[in-house]
Protein backbone atom coordinates (compact mmCIF):
# COMPACT_ATOMS: atom_id res chain seq x y z
CA UNK A 1 0.00 0.00 0.00
CA UNK A 2 1.11 3.31 -1.04
CA UNK A 3 2.33 4.98 2.06
CA UNK A 4 0.67 8.29 0.89
CA UNK A 5 -2.81 6.69 1.86
CA UNK A 6 -4.72 6.84 4.67
CA UNK A 7 -3.46 4.18 6.30
CA UNK A 8 -1.89 3.95 9.91
CA UNK A 9 -0.56 0.39 8.46
CA UNK A 10 0.37 -1.47 5.67
CA UNK A 11 -2.33 -3.98 6.27
CA UNK A 12 -5.34 -1.69 6.72
CA UNK A 13 -8.31 -1.49 4.17
CA UNK A 14 -10.20 0.90 3.07
CA UNK A 15 -14.08 1.06 1.84
CA UNK A 16 -15.02 0.80 -1.50
CA UNK A 17 -14.84 3.98 -4.11
CA UNK A 18 -17.64 5.18 -5.19
CA UNK A 19 -17.42 6.86 -9.29
CA UNK A 20 -19.09 10.06 -7.99
CA UNK A 21 -16.99 10.65 -4.91
CA UNK A 22 -15.35 13.84 -4.72
CA UNK A 23 -11.66 13.79 -4.62
CA UNK A 24 -10.45 13.89 -0.98
CA UNK A 25 -7.22 15.15 0.47
CA UNK A 26 -4.69 12.49 1.54
CA UNK A 27 -3.96 11.66 4.18
CA UNK A 28 -0.62 10.54 5.99
CA UNK A 29 -0.11 7.92 8.09
CA UNK A 30 1.46 8.11 11.44
CA UNK A 31 2.86 5.42 12.79
CA UNK A 32 4.77 6.66 15.14
CA UNK A 33 1.56 7.96 17.14
CA UNK A 34 -0.65 4.97 16.11
CA UNK A 35 1.49 2.44 18.74
CA UNK A 36 -1.01 3.45 21.17
CA UNK A 37 -3.87 1.52 19.41
CA UNK A 38 -5.00 -1.79 20.54
CA UNK A 39 -7.50 -2.32 18.05
CA UNK A 40 -5.23 -3.11 15.30
CA UNK A 41 -7.69 -4.78 13.14
CA UNK A 42 -9.87 -0.83 13.01
CA UNK A 43 -8.11 1.25 11.65
CA UNK A 44 -8.86 4.21 9.84
CA UNK A 45 -10.36 3.12 6.41
CA UNK A 46 -12.86 1.56 8.84
CA UNK A 47 -13.94 4.88 10.58
CA UNK A 48 -14.38 6.61 6.88
CA UNK A 49 -17.17 5.34 5.52
CA UNK A 50 -18.56 8.36 3.91
CA UNK A 51 -16.04 9.08 2.32
CA UNK A 52 -13.10 8.09 -0.14
CA UNK A 53 -9.08 8.53 0.44
CA UNK A 54 -7.51 6.76 -2.30
CA UNK A 55 -8.40 4.34 -4.33
CA UNK A 56 -7.30 0.86 -2.65
CA UNK A 57 -5.78 -1.97 -4.65
CA UNK A 58 -9.22 -4.28 -4.43
CA UNK A 59 -12.57 -3.53 -3.46
CA UNK A 60 -13.71 -4.56 -0.26
CA UNK A 61 -16.23 -7.16 0.01
CA UNK A 62 -19.92 -7.06 0.96
CA UNK A 63 -19.03 -8.65 3.77
CA UNK A 64 -16.42 -6.76 4.87
CA UNK A 65 -18.08 -3.70 4.18
CA UNK A 66 -20.92 -4.64 6.40
CA UNK A 67 -18.52 -5.47 9.14
CA UNK A 68 -17.05 -2.16 8.99
CA UNK A 69 -20.24 -0.55 8.92
CA UNK A 70 -21.82 -2.20 11.95
CA UNK A 71 -18.88 -1.20 13.86
CA UNK A 72 -19.27 2.62 13.27
CA UNK A 73 -22.83 2.27 13.88
CA UNK A 74 -22.48 0.60 16.92
CA UNK A 75 -19.50 3.37 18.05
CA UNK A 76 -17.62 0.40 19.01
CA UNK A 77 -14.98 0.98 21.71
CA UNK A 78 -12.17 -0.47 20.48
CA UNK A 79 -12.80 1.66 17.39
CA UNK A 80 -11.09 4.44 19.07
CA UNK A 81 -11.30 8.29 19.31
CA UNK A 82 -9.86 10.03 16.69
CA UNK A 83 -7.30 13.02 16.12
CA UNK A 84 -6.79 15.17 12.89
CA UNK A 85 -3.24 16.27 12.50
CA UNK A 86 -3.44 19.68 10.26
CA UNK A 87 0.03 21.59 8.90
CA UNK A 88 1.06 23.73 6.19
CA UNK A 89 4.26 22.07 6.35
CA UNK A 90 5.76 18.60 7.05
CA UNK A 91 3.79 18.31 10.08
CA UNK A 92 6.37 17.36 12.35
CA UNK A 93 5.56 19.44 14.74
CA UNK A 94 2.04 18.51 15.46
CA UNK A 95 3.20 14.91 15.41
CA UNK A 96 5.96 14.73 17.57
CA UNK A 97 4.14 17.21 19.98
CA UNK A 98 1.03 15.09 20.17
CA UNK A 99 3.16 12.14 20.43
CA UNK A 100 5.06 13.91 23.45
CA UNK A 101 1.34 14.19 24.92
CA UNK A 102 -0.38 10.59 24.32
CA UNK A 103 2.42 9.23 26.15
CA UNK A 104 1.19 10.68 29.19
CA UNK A 105 -1.99 8.69 28.64
CA UNK A 106 0.44 5.32 26.96
CA UNK A 107 -0.66 2.79 30.69
CA UNK A 108 -4.64 4.43 30.44
CA UNK A 109 -5.09 3.77 27.24
CA UNK A 110 -3.40 0.29 27.41
CA UNK A 111 -5.26 -0.69 30.83
CA UNK A 112 -8.66 0.81 29.70
CA UNK A 113 -8.88 -1.07 26.14
CA UNK A 114 -9.36 1.75 24.22
CA UNK A 115 -7.08 3.40 20.89
CA UNK A 116 -6.50 6.05 19.47
CA UNK A 117 -6.36 6.85 15.57
CA UNK A 118 -4.14 9.61 14.20
CA UNK A 119 -4.53 11.41 10.86
CA UNK A 120 -1.79 13.63 9.94
CA UNK A 121 -2.62 16.09 6.76
CA UNK A 122 0.32 17.90 5.41
CA UNK A 123 0.94 20.87 3.18
CA UNK A 124 -2.74 22.07 3.67
CA UNK A 125 -2.16 25.60 1.92
CA UNK A 126 -5.23 26.65 0.47
CA UNK A 127 -8.50 27.37 2.72
CA UNK A 128 -10.66 24.71 0.85
CA UNK A 129 -8.71 21.98 1.51
CA UNK A 130 -8.58 23.11 5.29
CA UNK A 131 -12.24 23.37 5.37
CA UNK A 132 -12.76 20.39 3.53
CA UNK A 133 -10.63 18.09 6.48
CA UNK A 134 -12.29 19.85 9.17
CA UNK A 135 -15.61 18.67 7.80
CA UNK A 136 -14.09 15.69 7.73
CA UNK A 137 -13.16 16.06 11.45
CA UNK A 138 -16.67 16.87 12.10
CA UNK A 139 -18.32 13.50 11.10
CA UNK A 140 -15.68 11.55 12.58
CA UNK A 141 -15.78 13.56 16.19
CA UNK A 142 -12.10 13.62 15.90
CA UNK A 143 -9.96 16.15 17.37
CA UNK A 144 -7.93 18.63 15.78
CA UNK A 145 -4.32 19.94 16.12
CA UNK A 146 -3.18 22.46 13.83
CA UNK A 147 -0.08 24.03 12.94
CA UNK A 148 -0.26 26.83 10.37
CA UNK A 149 2.11 30.09 9.81
CA UNK A 150 -0.35 31.93 7.89
CA UNK A 151 -2.62 34.04 10.96
CA UNK A 152 -5.53 33.42 8.42
CA UNK A 153 -5.76 29.71 7.81
CA UNK A 154 -5.27 29.58 11.35
CA UNK A 155 -7.87 31.94 12.04
CA UNK A 156 -10.43 30.09 9.53
CA UNK A 157 -9.42 27.09 11.68
CA UNK A 158 -10.48 28.38 14.29
CA UNK A 159 -13.27 29.49 13.11
CA UNK A 160 -14.79 26.54 11.75
CA UNK A 161 -13.65 23.91 14.28
CA UNK A 162 -15.75 26.30 17.00
CA UNK A 163 -18.64 26.48 14.53
CA UNK A 164 -18.60 22.51 13.72
CA UNK A 165 -17.98 21.41 17.08
CA UNK A 166 -14.41 20.49 16.85
CA UNK A 167 -12.48 20.37 19.79
CA UNK A 168 -9.29 22.18 18.53
CA UNK A 169 -5.45 22.88 19.75
CA UNK A 170 -3.79 25.87 17.86
CA UNK A 171 -0.12 24.23 18.41
CA UNK A 172 1.94 27.52 16.83
CA UNK A 173 -0.48 30.63 17.94
CA UNK A 174 0.76 31.02 21.23
CA UNK A 175 3.47 30.04 20.69
CA UNK A 176 4.27 33.01 17.72
CA UNK A 177 2.69 35.19 19.74
CA UNK A 178 4.31 35.09 23.24
CA UNK A 179 8.19 35.20 20.63
CA UNK A 180 6.52 38.38 18.76
CA UNK A 181 5.78 40.40 22.28
CA UNK A 182 9.11 38.80 23.52
CA UNK A 183 10.84 40.22 20.36
CA UNK A 184 8.57 43.42 19.63
CA UNK A 185 8.65 42.43 15.65
CA UNK A 186 5.75 40.22 13.89
CA UNK A 187 5.82 37.40 12.92
CA UNK A 188 6.24 36.61 8.84
CA UNK A 189 3.53 34.20 8.16
CA UNK A 190 5.48 32.66 5.38
CA UNK A 191 4.61 28.83 4.88
CA UNK A 192 7.17 26.16 4.95
CA UNK A 193 7.18 26.17 1.11
CA UNK A 194 6.50 30.02 0.52
CA UNK A 195 9.29 31.35 -1.44
CA UNK A 196 10.82 33.91 0.97
CA UNK A 197 11.78 30.80 2.81
CA UNK A 198 13.80 28.32 0.45
CA UNK A 199 16.82 29.64 0.71
CA UNK A 200 17.07 29.31 4.41
CA UNK A 201 15.55 25.75 4.52
CA UNK A 202 18.37 24.59 2.02
CA UNK A 203 21.24 26.40 3.62
CA UNK A 204 20.33 25.27 7.08
CA UNK A 205 19.66 21.92 5.50
CA UNK A 206 22.39 21.48 3.63
CA UNK A 207 24.28 22.82 7.38
CA UNK A 208 23.04 20.04 8.88
CA UNK A 209 24.39 17.37 6.51
CA UNK A 210 27.86 18.80 6.53
CA UNK A 211 27.78 18.71 10.28
CA UNK A 212 26.60 14.86 10.21
CA UNK A 213 29.03 13.85 7.93
CA UNK A 214 31.68 15.59 9.99
CA UNK A 215 30.57 14.00 12.88
CA UNK A 216 30.24 10.46 11.10
CA UNK A 217 34.64 10.65 10.17
CA UNK A 218 35.59 11.91 13.55
CA UNK A 219 33.62 9.08 15.75
CA UNK A 220 35.70 7.20 18.34
CA UNK A 221 38.78 9.56 17.94
CA UNK A 222 39.18 9.01 14.57
CA UNK A 223 41.21 11.99 12.54
CA UNK A 224 42.35 13.79 15.47
CA UNK A 225 43.65 16.74 13.47
CA UNK A 226 40.78 17.62 12.68
CA UNK A 227 39.73 18.79 16.03
CA UNK A 228 40.18 22.34 15.74
CA UNK A 229 37.43 22.36 13.03
CA UNK A 230 34.81 21.10 15.61
CA UNK A 231 32.17 23.17 16.99
CA UNK A 232 31.80 20.45 20.16
CA UNK A 233 34.18 18.10 21.21
CA UNK A 234 32.57 14.82 23.63
CA UNK A 235 35.48 13.05 25.81
CA UNK A 236 34.86 10.53 28.10
CA UNK A 237 35.18 6.30 28.58
CA UNK A 238 34.00 4.03 27.26
CA UNK A 239 30.41 3.75 27.36
CA UNK A 240 29.42 7.45 28.30
CA UNK A 241 27.51 8.10 25.46
CA UNK A 242 29.30 9.78 23.29
CA UNK A 243 28.27 8.53 20.18
CA UNK A 244 25.08 8.57 19.97
CA UNK A 245 25.04 11.88 21.85
CA UNK A 246 27.31 12.99 18.88
CA UNK A 247 24.74 11.92 16.19
CA UNK A 248 22.06 13.88 18.03
CA UNK A 249 24.09 17.36 18.58
CA UNK A 250 25.16 17.07 14.82
CA UNK A 251 21.30 16.60 13.62
CA UNK A 252 21.04 20.14 14.67
CA UNK A 253 23.73 21.38 12.51
CA UNK A 254 26.81 21.11 14.91
CA UNK A 255 30.16 19.62 13.83
CA UNK A 256 31.12 17.40 16.53
CA UNK A 257 33.92 14.78 17.25
CA UNK A 258 34.21 12.58 20.22
CA UNK A 259 37.40 11.43 21.94
CA UNK A 260 37.37 7.71 23.99
CA UNK A 261 39.66 8.03 27.17
CA UNK A 262 41.49 4.83 27.57
CA UNK A 263 43.50 3.77 30.36
CA UNK A 264 47.23 3.67 29.06
CA UNK A 265 46.86 5.44 26.13
CA UNK A 266 47.28 9.39 25.91
CA UNK A 267 44.74 11.81 24.18
CA UNK A 268 45.75 13.43 21.27
CA UNK A 269 48.10 16.37 21.40
CA UNK A 270 45.25 18.67 19.50
CA UNK A 271 42.64 17.49 22.15
CA UNK A 272 44.22 20.43 24.32
CA UNK A 273 45.48 23.07 21.27
CA UNK A 274 41.44 23.51 20.55
CA UNK A 275 39.34 26.01 22.70
CA UNK A 276 38.56 24.74 25.99
CA UNK A 277 35.06 26.02 26.18
CA UNK A 278 34.48 23.64 23.12
CA UNK A 279 35.22 20.48 24.87
CA UNK A 280 32.75 18.91 27.20
CA UNK A 281 34.42 15.82 29.60
CA UNK A 282 31.28 12.99 30.05
CA UNK A 283 31.22 11.18 33.74
CA UNK A 284 28.86 8.41 35.10
CA UNK A 285 28.59 6.70 38.02
CA UNK A 286 30.90 3.89 38.24
CA UNK A 287 27.60 1.09 39.28
CA UNK A 288 25.60 2.38 36.57
CA UNK A 289 28.69 2.63 33.88
CA UNK A 290 29.99 -0.74 35.22
CA UNK A 291 26.34 -2.45 34.92
CA UNK A 292 25.64 -0.68 30.94
CA UNK A 293 29.15 -2.26 30.04
CA UNK A 294 27.88 -5.44 31.50
CA UNK A 295 24.76 -5.73 29.19
CA UNK A 296 27.08 -4.57 26.16
CA UNK A 297 29.69 -7.42 26.84
CA UNK A 298 26.47 -9.89 26.49
CA UNK A 299 25.02 -8.28 23.94
CA UNK A 300 27.99 -8.81 22.09
CA UNK A 301 28.17 -12.46 23.32
CA UNK A 302 32.01 -11.71 24.97
CA UNK A 303 33.40 -14.75 26.81
CA UNK A 304 33.71 -14.40 31.08
CA UNK A 305 37.22 -13.11 30.70
CA UNK A 306 36.37 -10.82 28.57
CA UNK A 307 33.78 -9.31 30.38
CA UNK A 308 35.75 -9.37 33.57
CA UNK A 309 38.46 -7.01 31.55
CA UNK A 310 35.66 -4.69 30.15
CA UNK A 311 33.38 -4.25 33.21
CA UNK A 312 35.00 -5.03 36.72
CA UNK A 313 34.49 -3.08 38.95
CA UNK A 314 38.35 -2.30 39.51
CA UNK A 315 38.73 -1.75 35.92
CA UNK A 316 35.92 0.66 35.89
CA UNK A 317 36.54 2.98 38.40
CA UNK A 318 40.36 2.72 37.24
CA UNK A 319 38.70 4.17 34.28
CA UNK A 320 36.39 6.86 35.79
CA UNK A 321 39.78 8.00 38.20
CA UNK A 322 41.74 8.43 34.76
CA UNK A 323 39.54 10.19 33.08
CA UNK A 324 38.86 12.53 35.99
CA UNK A 325 42.34 13.38 36.57
CA UNK A 326 42.81 14.76 32.77
CA UNK A 327 39.37 16.76 33.52
CA UNK A 328 41.28 18.21 36.59
CA UNK A 329 43.81 19.77 34.65
CA UNK A 330 41.71 21.12 32.11
CA UNK A 331 39.75 23.54 34.34
CA UNK A 332 38.08 25.00 31.54
CA UNK A 333 36.13 21.93 30.15
CA UNK A 334 32.62 21.66 31.26
CA UNK A 335 32.51 18.54 33.25
CA UNK A 336 28.48 17.01 32.87
CA UNK A 337 27.57 13.94 34.69
CA UNK A 338 25.26 11.56 32.52
CA UNK A 339 23.78 9.15 34.76
CA UNK A 340 20.83 7.87 33.93
CA UNK A 341 19.95 11.24 31.90
CA UNK A 342 18.47 11.14 28.55
CA UNK A 343 20.62 11.75 25.29
CA UNK A 344 18.45 15.37 24.70
CA UNK A 345 18.19 16.39 28.01
CA UNK A 346 22.55 16.16 27.94
CA UNK A 347 22.41 17.73 25.01
CA UNK A 348 20.43 20.69 25.72
CA UNK A 349 22.63 21.15 28.94
CA UNK A 350 25.73 21.06 26.27
CA UNK A 351 24.03 23.57 23.71
CA UNK A 352 23.10 26.00 26.53
CA UNK A 353 26.89 26.31 27.99
CA UNK A 354 28.43 26.76 24.46
CA UNK A 355 26.21 29.61 23.44
CA UNK A 356 26.64 30.95 26.96
CA UNK A 357 30.22 30.51 26.48
CA UNK A 358 30.29 32.04 22.60
CA UNK A 359 28.29 35.07 23.69
CA UNK A 360 30.62 35.78 26.66
CA UNK A 361 34.22 37.71 26.22
CA UNK A 362 36.86 36.63 24.83
CA UNK A 363 38.62 35.14 27.94
CA UNK A 364 37.35 31.76 28.88
CA UNK A 365 35.88 31.53 32.21
CA UNK A 366 36.47 28.15 34.31
CA UNK A 367 33.32 26.10 33.77
CA UNK A 368 34.80 22.92 34.90
CA UNK A 369 31.77 22.75 37.56
CA UNK A 370 29.75 19.70 37.22
CA UNK A 371 26.43 19.44 35.41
Amino acid sequence: MDSRQGHPEPDSESPPVAASSPRSPKLKASSKLNRWSMARALRSGVKIIDRPINAPHRQATTEESDRKTSAVDGDDVAAGKSIYLVSDGTGWTAEHSVNAALGQFEDRLVNRGCSVNTHLFSWVEDEEKLLEIINQAAKQKAMCFYTLANPSMSKSAKEACDQLGVLSVDILGPIIEGIASHLGVSPSGLTRGAPGRVKTLNDAYFKRIEAIEFTIKQDDGTLPENLGKADIILVGVSRTGKTPLSTYIAQKGYKVANVPFVMGVEPPKTLFEVEPRKVFALTIQLVVLQAIRRTRAKTLGVDTEGENRYSGFDLVRKELDFASKIYEKNPGWAVIDVTNKAIEETAAVILRLYHDSSDSSTSVPCISKRF
